[in-house]
């Protein structure tokens, strides 16, 4: 009884093994519909990672050259811009290298590493944020109090805080990812290598599908919640002021900065949140493409070029007199 037990368990494992299928890499397959449209998608993602790109480095020089800028706030922006260069570093490279020559096949070293940045650059985006917002906040409700609030030290212990919980965050993930087995095949149908896209075609786990939507909720939901509470506080107080031309332009930095936050967070719970359906791969392209792409593409310019403070920086910095107020007008 035992051995005929015994061979029946052995028969269902080499059942499963059978059905099981290990590949030594995978495909990414998206954009590969259109062979002819590759040189001008490539240009397109070019041109989009390399404004993104240099408009993030030039925040960052400019912030640690002018002395002028060394507060907070732009402490916060120059690592925002840091998370945002590798970002889109971590996924449109290798999307430009496919456009270029027209190979799909990437290494599983090389996916699983792309994914471990993807992720650690989102989840300290995701953290970051919230920071930014809270500290916009205590600037405009508590000015007099702002310095002692928001100290060097404080600053510093939130950011470490930023990316330590970045870091683990995504090694956690990629760890999970990397015991997924994939059963159907090792095409991505995606741009990069996505958990979503990784989890799609593996062999069904439902405890890494609910990883995904708890990590949606709370690096997604969470920090926007959070980050929409410091902006409802700060339109109260701009709402009281008197001035209308000073209510005017600190709805207009407000509006902005509050964009920036719905593509982001609105794209990546789209994203992540929604329910898995056959033909969704599209739907995640176009919800990846906001996040992954044009938010970072879209930070320098709502952030900084958008900012009198910024752009009399880059003045100076280039050795142009600040003397023609027009120049500075927002």
């Amino acid at each position: 009884m035992y051995i005929d037990s015994f061979k029946r368990m052995f028969s269902l494992y080499k059942t499963m093994l059978q059905n099981k299928t290990y590949f030594e890499d995978f495909h990414i397959l998206a954009f590969s519909n259109n062979p002819e449209r590759r040189p001008l998608l490539f240009l397109v993602f070019f041109l989009i990672y390399l404004i993104g790109v240099l408009g993030n480095i030039v925040l960052i020089m400019v912030t640690f050259m002018d002395a002028q800028l060394h507060t907070p706030m732009y402490f916060f922006l120059c690592n925002l811009s840091t998370v945002d260069i590798i970002f889109t570093t971590a996924t449109l490279s290798k999307l430009m290298d496919i456009l270029l020559s027209g190979n799909t096949s990437m290494s599983i070293t090389q996916c699983f590493s792309q994914l471990f940045f993807f992720i650690f650059a989102a989840s300290t985006e995701d953290t970051l944020l919230p920071t930014m917002a809270y500290d916009r906040y205590i600037a405009i409700s508590h000015p007099l109090h702002y310095n002692s609030i928001m100290t060097n030290k404080s600053c510093v212990m939130l950011l470490i805080a930023n990316w330590i919980s970045g870091c683990l965050n995504s090694l956690t993930l990629t760890l999970a990812a990397s015991r997924l087995t994939l059963c159907q095949s090792n095409k991505i149908q995606h741009f990069f290598c996505d958990i979503k896209a990784l989890q799609k075609i593996s062999c069904p786990d439902i405890k890494f599908l609910i990883i995904i939507y708890a990590e949606a909720i709370i690096l997604g939901l969470l920090p926007f919640i959070l980050s929409l509470t410091s902006y409802i506080k700060i339109i109260k107080i701009i709402l009281s002021i008197k001035s209308k031309t000073g209510r005017r332009k600190a709805f207009s930095t407000c509006s902005s900065h509050f964009t920036v936050l719905v593509i982001f967070y609105g794209a990546a719970m789209c994203m992540y949140m929604r329910p898995p359906s056959e033909h969704s791969e599209g739907f995640d392209q176009v919800f990846s493409l906001l996040f992954v792409a044009v938010t970072p593409f879209l930070n320098p310019l709502i952030y900084s070029l958008r900012n009198k403070e910024v752009k009399g920086a880059l003045m100076r910095l280039v050795g142009l007199k600040k003397s023609d107020p027009k120049l500075f007008k927002t």
